[in-house]
């Protein structure tokens, strides 16, 4: 059990990348990737050996990627045991042999207990996270959120595969009996690990993945799931992996010895990582075919989309590229007890060191290749907005994943909801009609009707600021 001390989510505004020749045409700069001088980097680099140097260090050598073809060799050098720990859970560790000649490909200069120095650094606070293409290297310092390492490593991800053919993607797997194959993209808190960890399908994986031509492969060997209100019977297979031997509970209180998973007096970020095996029902290899259901969730925090409705080809690049959830309180730094509507281009922003098209571009490509089945899912509010209404019961959501995946759903009718275009089952085996379309789980229909004219209007105002980024206008 850890913490994390000041920094308990991702520090968004502290994300650098170093503006190198050779990468900075390519890169997407802006908000999310802001321009670090390699001056400035190779000073901060530096101050992070020389800080490291100064005790004990551990070393942990990893590969990202399970795919063979397409994997990398990562290397962490750190002085916090548990940021070892935690990053040895999560990846994929090299067999005997394979550490034997390991030569890692990038490396990450992990020294949380130092602190950048902006007017030497060119960093916003002591916090950063710095990316260099050209010397294959990370350097992370001033945060102890071990996520950071995480999603560094899915940001370099997303930056070599584009090139090679491969999809990389924020998003959950799992394959059914039968080798069909789900993605579920989503953000923090949307439920990618809750849904993918299904009894009755193999987990391949919780969060990143990528997609080539042979199939859906994970990118690391652990998960990282968000443990607020962790219930047993509920989630069985996460409660146990978290409550074993070597799990790191980030950020999660205990009272009397007994830990509490519903305490988020310090965040609500809580975390457990643990390594995928210690979860049953997984695909051993991380890897799986062609993806036959490409699932998008999102957390509504109006109440007015539905729990699950199908996607044309089309609105499925739209909420691919759109991304509407709500951040979760504790997932960033800074965020409010209450959470809030955003809009995450690709399901994923923080994380795509290129421009999102790219990306859109791959996936329209694969949907339409394929004939994949889309679906929208719902794990928010229903009844009336977060505070009023009702958050999604989970076994509701996984009795309406079950049979669009299972192919219950291929001979239903569909309506359209007349709000947002989307088509909505009539009926499903388990689930009260009533809440399949969300206007009939409100008590006043011009309440629903209200509220799901101001979600379109910021779809709306969303889509035209997309269009003058994209027009170079702001």
């Amino acid at each position: 059990m850890v913490d994390t001390g000041e920094h308990t989510g991702r520090s968004a505004r502290d994300k650098f990348i170093v503006d190198e020749p050779a990468t900075t045409s390519e890169i997407w700069w802006g908000e999310v990737n802001q321009r670090m001088t390699p001056a400035h980097f190779q000073r901060l680099r530096t101050r992070a050996e020389d800080h490291l140097h100064r005790g004990v260090v551990y070393v942990q050598d990893v590969f990202a990627g399970a795919d063979p073809q397409y994997r990398i060799a990562v290397r962490l050098v750190t002085d916090s045991a548990w940021h070892a720990l935690f990053v040895r859970n999560m990846f994929l560790r090299p067999t005997p042999q394979e550490q034997e000649g390991f030569a890692p490909h990038y490396t990450i200069v992990h020294a949380p207990g130092l602190h950048a120095v902006p007017a030497e650094d060119g960093t916003h606070g002591g916090t950063a996270i710095a990316l260099s293409l050209e010397q294959k290297c990370i350097v992370i310092v001033g945060t102890r959120y071990a996520g950071e390492i995480k999603k560094s490593v899915f940001t370099l991800m997303n930056w070599l595969l584009p090139p090679h053919g491969v999809l990389p993607m924020h998003c959950s797997a799992n394959i059914g009996e039968g080798g069909d194959v789900a993605v579920f993209f989503g953000l923090s808190g949307t439920g990618k690990t809750t849904l993918s960890s299904d009894p009755l399908r193999r987990l391949i994986g919780d969060d990143e993945h990528g997609w080539s031509a042979q199939g859906v492969f994970n990118f690391e060997g652990g998960c990282y799931a968000k443990v607020i209100g962790l219930d047993r019977d509920r989630e069985p297979a996460i409660w146990q992996a978290s409550t074993r031997f070597g799990a790191i509970l980030e950020n999660v209180s205990s009272h009397g010895g007994v830990i509490d998973f519903d305490d988020g007096s310090h965040t609500e970020n809580t975390r457990s990582c643990y390594p995928i095996d210690s979860i049953d029902h997984i695909q051993s290899d991380g890897c799986g075919g062609i993806a036959r259901h490409v699932v998008m969730l999102t957390a509504d925090a109006f109440g007015v989309l539905p729990p699950l409705s199908r996607l044309t080809p089309q609105q499925a690049m739209y909420h691919f590229m759109t991304g509407y959830t709500a951040k979760v309180a504790g997932t960033e730094k800074g965020l409010g007890a209450i959470p809030q509507a955003t809009f995450s281009t690709c399901f994923g922003a923080p994380f795509l060191p290129r421009p999102p098209e790219v990306y859109g571009a791959m996936l329209k490509s694969l949907i339409e290749e394929h004939g994949v089945n889309c679906w929208l899912v719902n794990t928010g509010w229903t009844g009336g907005p977060c505070g009023t209404g009702q958050r999604m019961s989970l076994a509701h959501t996984r009795r309406l994943l079950n049979a669009a995946l299972g192919g219950e759903l291929d001979g239903t009718v569909f309506e359209e909801d007349g709000y947002f275009g989307l088509l909505i089952p009539t009926e499903v085996h388990g689930v009260p009609s009533h809440l399949l379309r969300p206007q009939h789980a409100w008590a006043d229909a011009q309440d629903y009707a209200r509220a799901a004219g101001e979600l379109l209007e910021m779809f709306a105002k969303n889509d035209a600021l997309k269009e003058k980024v994209a027009s170079g206008h702001v």
